[in-house]
């Protein structure tokens, strides 16, 4: 455990927390909507700090980044809580607690983290299964170090955070790949439980501070699969950087959400191919292997230059960040 950063207490010892848009003001031996950071006698404390819920070494693929250190891997860890609600939460288990519920995980230091990270060959080290934003004070402490020793840092989140700790946490953050659910601020409001806008405007900050961003959007039949809304969604991503890569994945029933069918793979194909005749580079289908939809192709000239089976990459032919076939830059770090 250990005190919070980003909130103000008052007279009457209640205190808000401004880490993330949910702004929560939270009464003594309360917590807040996350269920991680409680307010103990008038400070708010992270419950989590240390506390490792799940930690493993995955293909940076999996996260999915594409376009950082392709073929590596990558140190992955995460901790109990979330900030959003989704009701089709595939980490329920973990994400989503009851309030008071005891938090439970491996107590472990950053320098720990990084030290396994290094042992473990991994050239990266991924906060994710949950939401990064609410073990930020503990991210951050491992991303500093991982900084010093060489390694990449990457969130996996759903861009629920505000600007403030995210300009903090920046100089140090490699890469992020962000959860876009949905363009309807509905959708956002009736399954996530939070707000469409601030993930925007977290998007096109991450991309003003020099991060690298990728975007995943899980396409859910009946809530988001619009032929019109995937093509908003492709219009968003254009606007913020037509090099931005784009994760088209396919839902599985799953936590409250197990009346609905599966994405079929007609759905994804299009949506991809809306999203290229929108203008984007990079756009992949995930988590349903359809060949050459996991592969990273030259937009100029078309080449083959990553191919990829899975979480595997078979062939990659990029040098120096450039085809070499027409010398077009490939956006990203290839290296």
């Amino acid at each position: 455990m250990k005190e919070a950063w980003f909130y103000n207490a008052t007279e009457n010892k209640n205190v808000t927390c401004f880490l993330c848009p949910h702004n929560c003001q939270i009464k003594p031996g309360e917590r807040g909507q996350c269920n991680v950071r409680e307010n103990i006698n008038g400070k708010l404390y992270s419950l989590v700090y240390g506390k490792i819920i799940a930690e493993h070494i995955d293909p940076i693929e999996k996260k999915p980044i594409y376009h950082i250190l392709p073929g590596s891997s990558s140190y992955s860890i995460g901790t109990v809580g979330c900030n959003l609600s989704c009701r089709n939460c595939q980490n329920w288990q973990i994400s989503q607690l009851d309030k008071k519920s005891p938090i439970q995980g491996k107590d472990t230091t950053p320098k720990e983290i990084v030290k396994n990270a290094i042992e473990s060959n991994c050239k990266s080290i991924a906060y994710t299964y949950t939401e990064p934003t609410i073990f930020y004070e503990f991210a951050y402490d491992c991303a500093v170090l991982a900084h010093l020793e060489g390694l990449k840092n990457i969130f996996v989140t759903n861009g629920y955070i505000n600007s403030e700790p995210l300009k903090k946490i920046a100089p140090f953050l490699d890469a992020c790949n962000v959860d876009l659910k949905s363009l309807r601020k509905e959708t956002y409001k009736k399954i996530c439980g939070g707000k469409l806008e601030p993930v925007k405007n977290s998007i096109k900050l991450m991309k003003k501070l020099g991060i690298w961003v990728e975007i995943t959007t899980l396409i859910i039949p009946k809530v988001n699969d619009s032929f019109e809304e995937i093509a908003d969604i492709a219009d968003f991503i254009k606007d913020i950087g037509e090099e931005t890569p784009w994760h088209i994945s396919a839902f599985f029933p799953n936590y409250l959400m197990t009346d609905i069918a599966h994405t079929s793979v007609s759905s994804l194909i299009k949506a991809r191919q809306i999203g290229m005749d929108k203008g984007l580079k990079y756009v992949y289908t995930g988590n349903i292997s359809i060949d050459e939809n996991e592969n990273t192709y030259c937009y100029n000239c078309k080449n083959l230059l990553i191919q990829r089976h899975g979480f595997s990459v078979i062939k990659n032919i990029v040098k120096n960040k450039k085809c070499p076939n027409c010398n077009a830059k490939i956006d990203g770090f290839l290296e």
